[in-house]
């Protein structure tokens, strides 16, 4: 999982047809809501963000 991560923060894998919000960490509460009231399927958290 660990080299998963690595390889979407540095471009190799594209996320986008998995995930359909990205979020900071601030936000992951948000992003289980939102994922629990089907507003988003996948929630990504960057910690750039």
């Amino acid at each position: 999982m660990e080299d998963a991560i690595t390889q979407v923060l540095d471009g190799v894998i594209e996320p986008g047809k998995v995930f359909d919000r990205t979020l900071g960490f601030d936000d992951v509460p948000a992003g289980y809501q939102a994922m629990d009231s089907r507003e988003a399927l996948k929630v990504m958290i960057d910690p750039s963000l």
